[in-house]
């Protein structure tokens, strides 16, 4: 049972967006003041649509999450963030065109209200965009330092409680792991000499955790997963998780994966292409970006199969992803999938997928959720990685020397039981 006493969800909670004039974060943004105000359904949204099931001192009930679990209403949400361009969201989300002008104009009071800080940004990391909207610094020490100043500027001006950040920018070109980000010490040494191991979205992190505001990764970049931030997550008790929202063909290969293993059916090849025309699309154009996301997605497979466990079934997998930039799409992105298996005797079959998604419709409630989710395990004592949470994200955070749990259907039955936790219920075995 976690600490019920820090469990107050009645404050103002201030989200901070990194990339709040993009696809994803506009219409996240958009969709909750909608929502909010009467004026459409939070249709994708687990913690406000989906019941569960509750055994508590030997009575049964499957109430809505959000009239159980002590999450903040939304009416007590805050908007704001960074961007690299100073549209405001209004302005961002007509750019987009995620959203009909219809639905946008509903809301145009508050969303021209909600105007982006100045972003943190180096055309290194994101060669496909040019800022014009920039924090101006000498080094990454100082620019986690402006970083700072602007969550507690933030929080004083709109009188907030508590304030969760979420990365929903462009994903970053692709940064190994070094010495650099063992140790807080090393980080920090790195960030004041400028070094090219630090990536804008660390110095977002470092700042977060640094003021005590739990931070979500949603894009594939190391940004907090590595061992210098989780450190100092568990050290000021600060909540974090990530990383890169599971949205549309990674989820489906959470559902498919199990199914082939639960029935023991081998598989010779797995190869998946995407066509997408946001700005996202546009920056995974560039390899050094694609190899970022690459490597989120090719985790999935083997981590579900369990190729050594199989070797006969799962053993020579010809797995291969591809991302193409096609303007035209826009955001309406269309992931297709050509999976060869095989069966008894050996006999091939083959199964195709063709899922023509919204990118940005299915990301919004995945950010409406992890923010409420995270805030509420910060305010319940549970600090670090948020491996529970693992339910949202293509490649989840995890323990140092433990595989992460990529099944949709176990991740959700974690999930459940950790916010049955919460409010000292009975953990329960099915997926309820």
């Amino acid at each position: 049972m976690e600490n019920i006493s820090a469990m107050k969800a009645s404050d103002k909670l201030g989200v901070l967006i990194v990339g709040l004039g993009g696809a994803v974060a506009s219409t996240f943004v958009i969709g909750t003041l909608s929502v909010r105000n009467g004026f459409s359904k939070p249709i994708g949204s687990i913690s406000q649509l989906s019941e569960i099931t509750i055994k508590k001192d030997g009575v049964i009930t499957e109430p809505k999450i959000k009239d159980i679990i002590p999450i903040t209403p939304l009416e007590n949400i805050v908007f704001g963030g960074w961007d690299i361009f100073p549209e405001s969201v209004y302005d961002a989300a007509l750019h987009a065109e995620v959203l009909t002008k219809e639905d946008i104009e509903k809301v145009a009071e508050e969303a021209k209200a909600i105007k982006p800080m100045q972003g943190a940004f180096d055309q290194e990391f994101v060669k496909r965009l040019n800022g014009t909207h920039v924090k101006d610094t000498t080094n990454k020490w100082e620019l986690a330092q402006q970083i700072r100043e602007d969550i507690k500027n933030f929080k004083k001006e709109n009188d907030l409680d508590r304030v969760v950040i979420i990365w929903a920018a462009s994903t970053e070109i692709y940064v190994p792991m070094t010495e650099t980000h063992m140790t807080i010490e090393a980080l920090e040494k790195a960030m004041k000499e400028n070094s090219p191991e630090i990536a804008p979205s660390m110095c977002y992190a470092y700042a977060a955790i640094s003021e005590g505001v739990p931070f979500i990764n949603g894009a594939p970049a190391l940004t907090v997963d590595m061992p210098a931030l989780i450190d100092l997550s568990v050290k000021n008790k600060v909540a974090v998780c990530g990383k890169d929202f599971k949205t549309g063909q990674t989820m489906m290969k959470t559902v498919l994966s199990p199914m082939l293993k639960t029935r023991m059916l081998g598989l010779s090849g797995w190869f998946s292409t995407n066509i997408l025309g946001n700005r996202d699309g546009e920056v995974l154009d560039d390899p050094d970006s694609f190899k970022t996301k690459e490597v989120s997605k090719l985790s999935v497979i083997d981590t579900i199969l369990e190729p050594a466990k199989y070797p006969e079934l799962y053993g020579d997998i010809y797995h291969k992803v591809r991302i193409n930039y096609y303007p035209p799409r826009k955001d309406n992105k269309e992931g297709w999938d050509n999976i060869d298996l095989f069966g008894w005797m050996g006999y091939p079959m083959q199964l195709k997928v063709d899922f023509l998604c919204r990118d940005s419709i299915l990301a919004a409630p995945l950010c409406l959720d992890l923010v409420l989710f995270t805030d509420l395990a910060q305010r319940c004592g549970s600090f670090g990685i948020q491996t529970w949470l693992s339910f949202y994200f293509k490649s989840p955070m995890h323990e140092m020397g433990k595989d992460p749990e990529h099944d949709l259907f176990t991740q959700n039955a974690i999930m459940r039981n950790k916010l049955r936790s919460f409010i000292g219920a009975e953990p329960l075995d099915a997926l309820v």
